[in-house]
């Protein structure tokens, strides 16, 4: 067995937020498993969380050189831990994986969002055997913290129950066959997971439920929707108009229009569409400054803009509704439209200011996907990173749209004003050469 992920990754707080990473210096079982049970609730929906037993930390970070555990103790912290976890309701046990990192022993813990939420656990876990008990309560995560859940908390709680994100449900329309284990073994060599040592040598639902994309009773196992989303080479099986379509649109009328759909994998269909739109579609504006060796550059879309902007449509789009992501190219502008919109915590106001902070994530393992993957980032940075590249270009300020009823969500990128002028632009296949023969360097 193994994690989908790098551990030095979480050690050094890269991908994953430092809000679903707790560091634990030794065993300690009241504040790991109230933890463990917040992690499970996944009152966000951003996926649970991961407990290093083993590392010390100081203001959040980990210390090293780590201290490690006892090699002797770790498997009678497994059977403890499994013991406490028993105290959970309903039942829930995380991934339990023991580690050597530069020669110190620790356990990782991966506690994924759990399917029968919500879950409660007492709150003092006694380590006799007195048949002490104790109220059990929900507990959940505020920023980097553990809390017991307050009444409104649990009445939201509650009902969250009721919606598991649809990317972490079970497909019960599909086999586990439709998993490519040629695809697993991509992602997993990609990430550095020590899972990939194994992955030819074993069965795809072995892998796959070690990757919590397989679930269900031994008799009847069955994939969950992310695993098709990221590896079946043909998702739209599944999840009809599970695609990107690039429309490049120079005149109203549709003259000269072209349209090009992008198939495949999630990461797939994004990575060759953003290829796409830096080859052919992003151009540059080169001109010289008078008495200065110097030039201006400038681009009618900044990519880090269009990136970003591509990637938050994969990420937060509803692919239980049948349209796909769509970007329209105009003289004036590109638009990135995905369904539905946005959660009604970010209100009208909040569009018009471009402050898009979601406290809730329709799609809870894309994003781990696809940052895993280092196509995108953080969450809740994704609009920052926009305004600063339209701004850095000299660009206009994008906006945001949708309509009352939440029903679709709009990117608007206006393009660089010395592109409406007629201006001379060089295509993004020329751009080098027309910099090597003009000797000129970037601002």
């Amino acid at each position: 067995m193994g994690l989908p992920i790098n551990v030095e990754d979480l050690l050094h707080q890269r991908k994953v937020e430092r809000t679903r990473i707790e560091y634990k210096a030794d065993w300690n079982p009241e504040p790991i498993i109230h933890t463990i049970t917040a992690y499970a609730n996944d009152f966000d929906n951003m996926g649970g969380g991961y407990i290093l037993i083993g590392v010390e930390e100081e203001n959040g970070r980990p210390l090293f050189p780590l201290k490690g555990i006892d090699p002797e103790s770790i498997d009678e912290i497994q059977l403890s831990l499994l013991n406490k976890c028993n105290f959970i309701e309903p039942c829930y046990i995380p991934v339990i994986e023991p580690y050597v990192i530069n020669g110190k022993h620790i356990i990782v813990l991966w506690a994924p969002g759990g399917e029968d939420r919500p879950y409660k656990c007492p709150e003092k876990i006694y380590t006799d055997k007195g048949g002490q008990k104790s109220n059990k309560s929900y507990y959940v995560r505020k920023g980097a913290r553990t809390i017991k859940a307050n009444h409104n908390e649990e009445r939201e709680l509650i009902s969250a129950a009721r919606d598991v994100p649809f990317d972490d449900r079970i497909n019960y329309h599909a086999n586990v066959a439709a998993l490519k284990s040629a695809l697993i073994a991509d992602y997993l060599h990609s990430v550095g997971s020590n899972l990939y040592q194994s992955v030819m040598d074993r069965s795809v639902e072995d892998v796959g439920t070690d990757m919590q994309i397989v679930r269900g009773p031994s008799e009847y196992k069955k994939p969950v929707n992310v695993g098709l989303m990221f590896f079946n080479d043909n998702p739209e099986i599944y999840f009809s108009c599970a695609r990107i379509e690039v429309i490049d649109k120079p005149d109203p009328t549709g003259k000269g229009m072209t349209e090009k759909i992008f198939r495949g994998p999630l990461d797939k269909q994004l990575r060759d569409a953003l290829a796409y739109i830096k080859n052919y579609i992003i151009k540059e504006y080169i001109t010289k400054v008078p008495d200065n060796e110097l030039a201006i550059r400038v681009f009618n879309w900044p990519y880090a803009a269009v990136e970003e902007a591509l990637s938050n449509a994969v990420y937060h789009k509803s692919y239980q509704i049948h349209e796909p992501i769509t970007v329209m190219i105009t003289p004036d502008k590109m638009e990135i439209t995905s369904l539905p919109g946005p959660d009604r915590s970010i209100s009208d106001q909040n569009l018009e200011n471009r402050i898009l902070v979601s406290r809730r994530y329709r799609n809870r393992r894309i994003g781990d996907y696809l940052k895993e993957l280092d196509i995108v980032e953080g969450r809740n940075t994704g609009i920052p990173t926009i305004l600063e590249a339209m701004e850095k270009n000299g660009s206009g300020l994008p906006s945001f749209e949708t309509d009352e009823d939440r029903s679709y969500f709009v990117t608007s990128l206006p393009i660089h004003p010395a592109f409406l002028n007629g201006t001379e632009i060089v295509s993004a296949k020329k751009r080098n050469h027309t910099l090597r023969a003009e000797g000129t360097k970037k601002l």
